[in-house]
């Protein structure tokens, strides 16, 4: 009798496990979506909308989980591992590709809505393609943009540039060396992580470094059209002493302290750091957004916008994409821009009102939309290692002046090669 007591308990307890997993107990199912929303205002819109979602839907519950961008790649290793790993994942599209290669998220083609689809482009969809797969939907993004002294560029004269008549690159390196001296610098490059930032703004000059082979395998190149925005920043630094040496080793924060003091005239950030500049400058500071320089290829510039994934393990797919779709509907979408002071890739979100005003240079940064692309790593396997392990220390070698520029592209080139080689065998 205790046997067949016992037997019926651990039963009873195996199904409230088995039920647990595929959803409540009356048929209810919990989706999981893991933020990494940060900002008072972007926490605040994440979590408006999950409640609008749970009063539309009381039989698809999703709980918001909050995740820290800081440590956001390790723990979702971990919890895929682990097989726990949340229904939903916010991520960036260029922290996708081991993911998405190891067979941790969900190929999205068949679970989303043509109307979703069809509204983001497919420059911004190729930012999470890998392989023949879509493994997450692109939905925030920003250019790296020009920080300016509005009052000090206007008391110098020089022109100021728009998205339709951009500084070419030795225009700005021009005006950077006109706008220095006395102590002051005609521009901060904060560079602490150096390498996503020059990739991207070389888009601009026709800069790749990334190159694909007809076998499928992608090699390190450092041509003439690479050159151009390092040296640049180089000949800015070590050459006119027209930049600041000592913000190479910082973040974009940490360079706004001079800026509203009067030490740089110019601070490239992303165009999300316009809130903390609101929110931190001195009474009565003017500042502008400039677009950042153009070369060959026009304002053209590589981004890794957020995203929003489905986990494989998850036996909910179906209602998860479902709930990714109500949150990126074009007005939420907005909202969501909003929150995080940054721009939506759907274009009927980029269409609205509020993204389109002068207060704050919403709308320099909205023209600047059509011209991001794909950053030139997005699908690169062994990135990480050839960005921590040889192109992090080169590039901040070379920025400094330890070395030069041949130095520069043996070290990218000929180690990046030896690296790359080892995830391509």
């Amino acid at each position: 009798m205790r046997t067949r007591w016992i037997l019926a308990l651990v039963m009873g307890l195996l199904l409230t496990a088995c039920s647990s997993d595929d959803g409540s107990s009356d048929g209810r199912i919990t989706l999981r979506f893991q933020s990494l929303a940060w900002q008072e205002e972007s926490v605040d819109a994440n979590k408006e909308l999950v409640e609008e979602w749970n009063a539309l839907h009381p039989d698809v519950k999703v709980e918001y989980v909050q995740g820290s961008w800081d440590s956001v790649h390790d723990q979702l290793l971990t919890s895929f591992e682990g097989g726990e790993a949340p229904d939903i994942i916010h991520d960036a599209s260029d922290d996708l590709a081991d993911f998405a290669y190891g067979g941790y998220l969900a190929e999205l083609g068949e679970l989303l809505p043509e109307r979703l689809k069809s509204d983001i482009p497919q420059r911004s969809w190729e930012t999470a393609t890998f392989g023949d797969g879509i493994y997450g939907v692109p939905f925030l993004q920003e250019p790296r943009v020009l920080i300016a002294n509005a009052k000090w560029l206007k008391e110098s004269g020089v022109r100021i540039p728009t998205p339709e008549k951009p500084w070419t690159w030795e225009e700005f390196r021009s005006i950077v060396k006109e706008l220095s001296g006395e102590g002051k610098y005609g521009v901060a490059w904060p560079l602490k992580e150096p390498v996503s930032a020059t990739l991207n703004l070389s888009l601009s000059t026709g800069g790749q470094m990334f190159h694909r082979g007809e076998d499928g395998k992608v090699t390190v190149r450092f041509d003439a059209a690479d050159e151009v925005v390092p040296r640049t920043v180089h000949d800015e630094v070590n050459t006119d002493g027209s930049a600041s040496s000592t913000t190479l080793g910082m973040g974009g924060s940490d360079t706004l302290p001079g800026f509203f003091g009067g030490k740089y005239a110019m601070v490239p950030l992303g165009f999300s750091y316009r809130q903390q500049i609101v929110q931190q400058a001195p009474k009565g500071f003017d500042w502008q957004v400039l677009p950042a320089p153009a070369g060959a290829d026009g304002l053209t510039q590589g981004v890794s916008p957020q995203t929003l994934s489905v986990a494989e393990d998850s036996p909910h797919k179906k209602e998860a994409a479902e709930f990714i779709d109500f949150l990126l509907r074009p007005e939420n979408m907005v909202r969501l821009a909003l929150g995080d002071w940054m721009l939506p890739t759907g274009t009927e979100a980029l269409k609205d009102p509020a993204l389109h005003t002068t207060k704050d240079d919403w709308a320099t940064g909205t023209a600047l939309a059509a011209q991001l692309r794909s950053a030139p790593a997005q699908s690169v396997r062994g990135y990480p290692e050839w960005k921590d392990k040889v192109a992090t220390p080169a590039f901040q070698e070379y920025y400094s002046g330890a070395i030069d520029l041949d130095e520069l592209r043996k070290r990218l080139v000929e180690d990046g090669n030896l690296v790359l080689a080892r995830y391509q065998r």
